[in-house]
This record gives C-alpha cells, structure tokens and sequence, in this order.
C-alpha cells in the first residue's frame, strides 16, 4: 500500500482537481458533480478539515451492513486523516460537495479549540452520517451562506460570520448523527448482540486472556468500527462506554468463579486476565462496592 499524498493547501487540492485558484486561502467549498479525478493517487491525508456531502454513491456500508440510500451522505475528516479513493473512481453520478477548512483559519476564535471536542471528525468514512432531503437541505443552506460570505468582498466581519455559521453547521451535524444513532436502533442492537458474543468468547478463551483484558481498541478492531463511533454508539444505546461493558462482562465472569468454585481470589484474577490480584479486588469493588471475600460469603 503506497504511502498517501499529503496535501498541504486548499489552493493544492484545487490545482490537482484542475480547478481556477481559490477565492479563499484557508477556507473553500468545490462541487463534486461532473468532477473528473485523473489522479494516480490511492490515498491522501489533508493538512486542513474536510467535510463532504454526497449523492449518487448507491450501495453504502454502514457499520457493517449495506443500505440502499438515495439521500446524502455526510462525513468529517480531521487533519492527518487519511481519505482512500473509490474503488472504481469516481463515479459518473456522483453529486455533492466538499468543504475544506485550514486551521489557520481558527486561529482568535471560539472554534479553535471546540472543533476538537466534535467525535465525528474521528469517526471512520463507513460510520458517515445519513442525511434526509429535510436535513440535507439545512446542511446546503448553511454551506451555500459559507461560500456567499468568502465570494463577497472580504471585510472585517467576514470572518466571524464564517465562524458563526461553521458552528450552526457542526451542531446540526451533532443533532442529526444522535439522530441517527435512535433510527438505527436495529444495528445497534446487531452491534450489542456482537459485542456480548466477542466480550463471553474472549472471557471464555484462556489463550486470548493470558494477554490481559481486551482494550477498547480490540474491541472495536475487531468489530470494524472506530473507537469514537463505537463509544458514541453504545452510550445513546446503553447509556454505557466501552470499557464500561467491558468491565460488566468482567464482574459478571467473576461473579461465576467465586460463587461456583475454591478458586482463590489470586487465581481468579489471573485466570481473568490480571497480573496482580489487587487491581481486580480493587475494580471488583469499586463495581459491586463488596470486595471478592465479602461477595463470596454474602453469597454463600
């Protein structure tokens, strides 16, 4: 796999795209339709935000099932991401846009540091947001106030009003994606009814459990979803993290062992993934507030 093509301006991207010069330096807006990428580039990382709506993508994986969706389909990318072209180019019906944001563009302004705090812009391109024609029809009207302002004669005010509206835009992204995770609720609950199936066969396997307990990016390696979008996932669902479940499934484990067998409390913590006994007596506590020996007799 070739290393991606950094790209390091918005004025790059347009020169790649065989587009006219920005009207702005750090902050653009191209349309996506009739866009012929001729690129012999596999992959690029941007030195800037990007967030993208398209249309004409067909078939759409969303976790790990594909949907039918004629409506549009949002996504984020923060700097240093990498984006991977489509498997069979662009395609001819692709309609859309893509927004590019510089950093440097930030700079002196509420946004700066508040953008970082948006999960979306770590979700991975599978875990984009379905946007409905009511939505989607917010979403332009925002981005086409975006693209009027820096057209316009650039003054004093220009910025603040760009700001003002990317932050309309970024909380409308955040209401529709919890939106999103409630219409859904289907695959979450195919996404919950995996995780129990790989937390009990992970518990269940000495071998995997001889390398310690599962961190959360296993779990969500292992589930081809991205830690931020798993989190967000399972707390609208559950109300819990992932560590969270985790440690649920864990205590549950334990429970069983010290209630079913002589194992002592050391070796119920080994065989349970700790190198130290006291690390599990003290998360076993903090879950059930009894130590192991309390719950034991308690129980017995």
């Amino acid at each position: 796999m070739k290393t991606p093509y950094r790209i390091r301006s918005i004025t790059e991207v347009h020169r790649l795209m065989g587009l006219p010069k920005p009207q702005h330096p750090l902050i653009g807006v191209i349309d996506l339709q009739g866009l012929k990428d001729e690129r012999d580039i596999e992959a690029v990382t941007f030195d800037f935000y990007v967030v993208s709506l398209k249309r004409g993508c067909d078939k759409l994986l969303y976790g790990q099932q594909k949907y039918d969706f004629d409506e549009g389909l949002m996504a984020f990318m923060a700097p240093g991401q990498v984006l991977r072209g489509e498997p069979n180019g662009v395609p001819e019906q692709l309609e859309g846009w893509m927004l590019f944001i510089h950093p440097d563009f930030l700079w002196n302004t509420t946004l700066a540091k508040k953008i970082r705090h948006y999960e979306y812009f770590h979700y991975a391109a599978n875990e984009a947001l379905f946007l409905s024609d009511k939505e989607e029809t917010i979403i332009n009207g925002i981005v086409d106030l975006i693209k009027n302002e820096y057209h316009a004669n650039i003054d004093k005010f220009s910025q603040d009003v760009i700001i003002a509206q990317l932050e309309l835009l970024f909380t409308y992204a955040q209401r529709f994606y919890e939106r999103q995770f409630i219409t859904r609720k289907i695959s979450g609950s195919q996404l919950l009814n995996r995780l129990e199936d790989l937390l009990t066969n992970y518990f269940d396997n000495e071998a995997l459990l001889a390398k310690g307990l599962p961190s959360v990016q296993y779990i969500a390696s292992q589930l081809n979803i991205s830690i931020k979008y798993l989190g967000s996932l399972l707390k609208q669902v559950t109300g819990q993290t992932t560590q969270q479940h985790i440690h649920a499934k864990l205590i549950e484990k334990a429970k069983v062992k010290l209630s079913t067998t002589e194992l002592s409390v050391s070796e119920i913590a080994y065989s349970l993934g700790f190198e130290h006994s006291q690390s599990f007596s003290k998360l076993f506590k903090r879950k059930t507030r009894q130590s192991p020996l309390e719950f034991r007799q308690a129980f017995h």
